[in-house]
């Protein structure tokens, strides 16, 4: 072969080359995935663009709702409500703070809140207790509630305090566990039970995503089950591909450049 001839094969291989090496990974996690998660734990994950739905074989179980709650009871006040500014305000600090005397306060107001928005939303293991605080849901259901508010109502102010959560909760929890310990995650509700340990959950949606897990045990207990399941996906949304280069036709450019050198003056 030509030695021109080659250098160019080489050149538009390399090419070729550098562009499938610069695809960006797009791996999801699939039922398989979550196969090793302990009972203790359910876990609901859901892919915003595609609609894939991936959970733990537990994951319709109902289970104390804990805080978790509050996002049904906040979206049911912001948009059934009488739109005070003390119902926005009660609703803002349940969900950035988890605050339990908001919580009570419009659990007292709007008692009708969560089994109105399991009805609504098609909540099948959702259900209301003597109050907020002894309610019921299920991991499925809740980001079964999250995807639907990012598709419905993308601006709503929920998802909004959801993403400007506080650091520390009204009581002094630490809220920084779980699936707001995911890389992607943007924002996370967080509950927990009065002993902080018997039982935990967090919720959060990402750019791409929705996740939900509960846990009967401590914080780090649903941290490393979250983490071993799902920490080793990039949940970000892949960059938009590169445009596919147009390469010339090795033997007519091969053709031309010789003919071309062949017309040269000569100096």
């Amino acid at each position: 072969m030509p030695a021109v001839r080659r250098c160019l094969l080489l050149a538009s291989g390399s090419i070729l080359t550098a562009l499938v090496c610069a695809a960006p990974a797009s791996a999801l996690p699939v039922p398989g995935d979550f196969a090793d998660v302990p009972s203790r734990t359910s876990l609901s994950f859901v892919h915003s663009p595609t609609g894939l739905r991936v959970g733990t074989g537990n994951e319709n179980e109902a289970r104390p709702g804990l805080s978790t709650v509050k996002l049904y009871m906040a979206d049911y006040a912001v948009r059934h409500g009488d739109g005070s500014p003390a119902d926005l305000d009660a609703a803002a600090r349940m969900v950035q703070l988890s605050d339990d005397g908001a919580a009570s306060t419009l659990d007292s107001k709007y008692p009708q809140a969560i089994d109105a928005t399991a009805a609504e939303y098609g909540l099948t293991s959702t259900s209301r207790g003597g109050f907020w605080g002894s309610s019921y849901t299920s991991t499925a259901d809740t980001v079964t509630f999250l995807e639907a508010k990012k598709r419905s109502d993308p601006s709503s102010p929920v998802l909004r305090w959801m993403n400007s959560s506080a650091p520390v909760a009204a009581d002094g929890t630490n809220q920084d566990w779980g699936t707001g310990e995911l890389a992607d995650s943007t924002g996370t509700k967080w509950g927990w039970a009065d002993d902080s340990s018997s039982v935990v959950a967090s919720a959060s949606i990402g750019d791409e995503f929705s996740v939900a897990a509960n846990t009967y045990g401590p914080p780090s207990a649903q941290t490393q089950d979250v983490l071993d399941a799902l920490g080793s996906f990039d949940l970000t949304p892949p960059p938009a591909p590169l445009p596919a280069p147009v390469l010339p036709d090795i033997d007519q450019w091969l053709a031309g450049l010789i003919g071309g050198s062949g017309n040269a003056p000569r100096g």
